[in-house]
């Protein structure tokens, strides 16, 4: 019987790789293959909502880059030529690759030597004739930008027309506080997505949903002010990317997340688009 890609399993292990997975993105709107740098599910943040299993603080683990070039060569090579599509049960109008995703189970540029991985994945998805055609993004929590090597990755991510997905859950130090488990100040936040913003293509994630004072009325008013203020400062957003809980959380805080209604998304998303931005909404 094929296995089938849900957009309520994430598994990163259906393929049977360390770094290489493919998954069913709502955001993408198809088939995104995944690269995971955090197979040991080690994070510098701890979100409320994260489906990782066992997760620990701490970075992503040395690279076998070798191996990374194997898996994804023969992973394009099954997808673009092979009967991937038939195995995994994809319906007709998602048989197409959407995107190649550097993200996974923790925060993907604490890899050492990132600069490096993103400059493999984007030669061997364009040799594979991928790209350009397929976008190349990078889903990240933003709090290592003023890396080099980040800086870097972000240059090269550029190169190959791809873009930074900057994860953005509340506008104040006490709900990042809250849903990251981050003391990430607000000066360092603008400082993060101003440097993201001139390197590349810069998208910003927010996940809504109820949890204790997360998305309160005064947390929307933060971070509707927060989008003006991005704008007063030159920072250029290319799109706020909304979206609720689609699968369940692993964390200890799990019991006490609901997703969000369609309405409190629509309203959220309205208001920003008042205020002169792009908004993709996914529920």
């Amino acid at each position: 019987m094929p296995i089938s890609l849900s957009t309520s399993d994430h598994d990163r292990n259906s393929a049977g790789l360390r770094y290489v997975y493919p998954v069913i993105s709502r955001r993408s709107g198809g088939l995104s293959i995944g690269i995971n740098f955090n197979p040991n599910n080690a994070c510098n943040w701890h979100c409320v909502y994260c489906q990782v299993p066992d997760l620990q603080r701490g970075n992503a683990p040395e690279m076998d880059f070798a191996l990374l070039a194997q898996e994804l060569r023969a992973f394009l090579t099954q997808v673009l030529n092979g009967d991937f599509y038939q195995r995994f049960n994809i319906p007709e109008p998602q048989r197409v690759i959407k995107d190649i995703a550097i993200s996974g189970n923790g925060e993907p540029t604490s890899l050492k030597n990132f600069d490096r991985a993103v400059e493999l994945i984007g030669d061997i998805a364009s040799q594979a004739g991928v790209f350009p055609a397929s976008r190349y993004v990078l889903i990240s929590n933003g709090s290592l930008i003023h890396q080099s090597a980040v800086q870097q990755g972000l240059r090269t991510l550029a190169r190959y027309n791809g873009e930074l997905w900057f994860k953005l859950d509340s506008a104040t130090e006490s709900g990042r506080k809250l849903i990251n488990h981050t003391s990430q100040s607000q000066q360092k936040l603008l400082e993060h997505l101003k440097v993201a913003a001139e390197l590349c293509r810069t998208k910003l994630q927010t996940c809504v949903f109820s949890y204790r004072f997360a998305w309160s009325d005064q947390e929307k008013q933060a971070y509707l002010a927060l989008l003006k203020q991005l704008r007063e400062m030159g920072i250029n957003i290319e799109q706020v990317m909304l979206y609720s809980l689609a699968r369940p959380s692993l964390q200890a805080e799990a019991a006490e997340l609901a997703k969000a209604s369609a309405a409190t998304i629509d309203a959220l998303a309205a208001d920003a688009r008042a205020l002169g931005y792009d908004v993709s909404v996914s529920y």
